[in-house]
């Protein structure tokens, strides 16, 4: 039996909102601070562990907020020490935070020693597995401990199987022909002047490593292939081109069965069509030695990764087990712990994973940083001697030496960043690197003396400026796609329906924020009136000619998913329906079944992943604090293909913003390093 503590609350008498503890989640849960479910686990918690001290009470809460904010585990060592800089609330909850702070033990060792004690708090590696709901880690047999955290429990188990299976597929190395696969990238990277623009980094650049081949070739010794890269760097191309490297060494090229996933459907159709794009373009350097149409036939039809799975939206669990060779996933920074554990699950032992993905891009809405923790040292290289030696003979590429590593670990072995951008040479690539830095003096001055037209800072601004920018003339906006709009179906209603979509998808506002003036909402609504008040658009209710929408909501059988968009218009028989784009091919849905849509003049930074515009305006709110932060900063940037436009009320918000490295915290990476790998 636990002793009572002279803290714990008894949260369901009548007066338990006068105590302490209790009065203060309560107030911090009103002040939008934590959410009615991270108050609700705590009482969860008190509920089965009566005798609970406020400092388990407290980390439950904890618990469950930090997971909401997309931590996969509470560290205890930074919520002990530095409670201020670990929850980033806003400055009035100083005092508060502080006096509570003064009710709970000083030092470490007393949560510690509490937390071991609750039957609610299995510690990991030492207590036998009964479901208790959170499980502790970092505890050694002698009491010690080494960054202790404290997680969900199903949280732990998601990090422990992806754990699991990334070792295993690290530790299966192969020694293919390294001469054989020589031959066959000479072919696939031809050293040519002429070659495609879209070949990226193709290694006739200064640079003194083509990492596109190199990624080629290290993705054949093993089961596990990581690319990262920044936009315009090649990663589909390269994928690609190791598809092709794949059918044309493989023993039965008629057999391998290959998947194209990502995370939503409008990137899974950016992947296929960018797939293709780039097989299509090898016919004319492998001529008649690799079947170019039969390998994009077999492709197949990019899917999300919930069509892939079978999973219903928003589930996770038990998937169906995938019948592929080859898996290629894009767009990995949106992948989420849970769903990378259910994919990994999935996947046959001796099928190949690539996963492509941008590690410097916002995170996953949900938990976990999967990618980001997986590529943390990729852009350090550490290659062992054996991966330097293996570059050279099936490559041809020296591994610069600052990247040798002799005691580098199996996952870096693995691991391929790409570092040169065909897109990304000029301001915007500039102004991205600058903001990955946090270098905000340097960001200005790249949007401050930018000259040839790509970027334009408007700091200290009035809302107008939003909307002088959507509509304005001379570059791309929102007026191409009104003055689409505006001229009609005439004979061929087929090719109008494309003109006005494709035109809209050459400009994007992306807020930083949902709510309030600078925010989705607030843009929307006003965008949608200033329109209306032009007589640009007629409005006579929720739907009318010209609304673009996004799906909120996945739905299989009308065949859209969210973050989809679509754009209202007169079918040829006048009723209004909302037509999607799927590459060249047109589909409509009546306005009548589409329920979980919302107008989308303007959408999050965070629903523009795996997307790229002509134009991008990025919206940043009149303060920062929340979501806003660097990686926030540079995804909104780097979807601009061409030009990029930043604005903000106050000028002080993007230093800030830069200021704000968001850390996702998880023992993923801690954990394959412990296990040596």
């Amino acid at each position: 039996m636990k002793h009572h503590d002279s803290h714990t609350l008894d949260l369901f008498a009548p007066q338990d909102a006068a105590l302490p503890l209790a009065a203060q989640l309560h107030a911090w849960q009103q002040a939008g601070l934590l959410r009615q479910l991270d108050v609700a686990w705590m009482q969860f918690v008190h509920q089965h562990d009566a005798h609970a001290p406020d400092c388990v009470l407290l980390a439950s809460a904890l618990l469950a907020h930090m997971e909401g904010r997309g931590h996969s585990c509470l560290p205890l060592p930074e919520l002990v020490q530095a409670p201020h800089t670990l929850l980033a609330w806003d400055s009035s909850t100083h005092d508060a935070l502080t006096a509570q702070w003064r009710q709970l033990p000083a030092r470490l060792d007393g949560w510690l020693h509490a937390l071991q004690r609750s039957p609610l708090v299995r510690v990991a590696g030492r207590d036998a597995d009964l479901g208790q709901p959170m499980v502790l880690t970092g505890i050694g047999d002698d009491g010690t401990h080494a960054a202790p955290r404290l997680y969900l429990r199903r949280y732990w188990h998601y990090e422990q199987a992806v754990a699991r299976h990334i070792l295993q597929r690290c530790a299966v190395a192969q020694t293919p022909d390294a001469e054989g696969i020589r031959t066959w990238l000479e072919r696939l990277f031809p050293a040519s002047p002429t070659s495609p623009a879209s070949a990226g980094d193709t290694g006739h650049t200064s640079e003194p490593c083509d990492w596109q081949k190199l990624a080629c070739a290290l993705a054949l010794r093993g089961r596990l292939t990581l690319i990262t890269g920044g936009p315009g760097t090649g990663k589909t191309y390269t994928a690609a081109r190791l598809l092709a490297l794949l059918f044309a060494t493989a023993a039965q090229p008629e057999q391998l069965r290959v998947a194209l996933a990502a995370p939503t459907g409008k990137a899974a159709a950016r992947l296929k069509q960018a797939i293709d794009q780039a097989l299509l373009g090898l016919q004319g350097s492998v001529g008649q030695a690799l079947d170019i149409a039969a390998l994009v036939e077999r492709t197949g039809a990019a899917r999300t990764l919930h069509s892939l799975l079978g999973l219903q939206p928003g589930q996770a669990g038990q998937p169906k087990p995938l019948e592929v060779d080859v898996l290629i996933v894009d767009e990995a920074s949106m992948v989420h712990l849970a769903m990378m554990a259910t994919l990994l699950q999935a996947l046959p032992a001796q099928a190949r994973l690539i996963v492509l993905g941008d590690k410097d891009q916002l995170a996953s809405v949900e938990a976990g940083a999967v990618l980001g923790d997986l590529c943390r040292d990729a852009e350090g290289g550490h290659y062992r001697p054996d991966t330097v030696a293996f570059a050279q003979a099936a490559a041809g590429q020296t591994i610069p030496a600052a990247l040798h590593d002799g005691a580098g670990n199996r996952l870096a072995q693995c691991t391929v960043m790409l570092r040169h951008s065909r897109r990304f040479g000029g301001p915007i690539g500039q102004l991205a690197q600058a903001v990955n830095r946090g270098d905000a003096t340097a960001a200005q001055q790249v949007l401050q003396s930018c000259t040839d037209g790509s970027l334009a800072y408007h700091g200290g601004c009035r809302i107008e400026a939003v909307w002088r920018t959507a509509l304005a003339a001379h570059q791309p906006s929102y007026r191409d796609y009104l003055h689409a709009l505006q001229q009609g179906p005439g004979d061929d209603h087929t090719a109008w329906v494309k003109k006005v979509l494709q035109a809209f998808e050459r400009f994007r506002l992306l807020c930083a924020v949902r709510e309030g003036d600078w925010g989705v909402a607030g843009l929307n609504t006003a965008i949608e009136r200033e329109l209306v008040a032009r007589k640009v658009l007629k409005k006579d209710g929720p739907w009318y000619a010209g609304r673009p929408v996004m799906v909120t909501r996945n739905d299989a059988a009308l065949g859209v998913f969210n973050g989809d968009i679509g754009i209202a218009l007169p079918s040829p028989e006048g009723a209004l329906r909302v037509y999607f784009l799927d590459g060249e091919q047109l589909r409509s849905v009546g306005v009548a079944r589409l329920a979980q849509v919302e107008t989308a003049f303007a959408m999050t930074v965070h629903k523009s992943q795996g997307s790229e515009f002509a134009h991008a305006a990025l919206v940043l709110p009149a303060r920062s604090g929340g979501v806003l932060g660097r990686e926030l900063v540079y995804t909104g940037i780097t979807r601009a293909k061409a030009q990029c436009t930043v604005l903000t009320p106050h000028p002080a918000v993007l230093a800030q913003a830069l200021a704000r490295p968001t850390q996702r915290h998880s023992g993923l990476l801690e954990f394959l390093e412990k296990e040596s790998l």
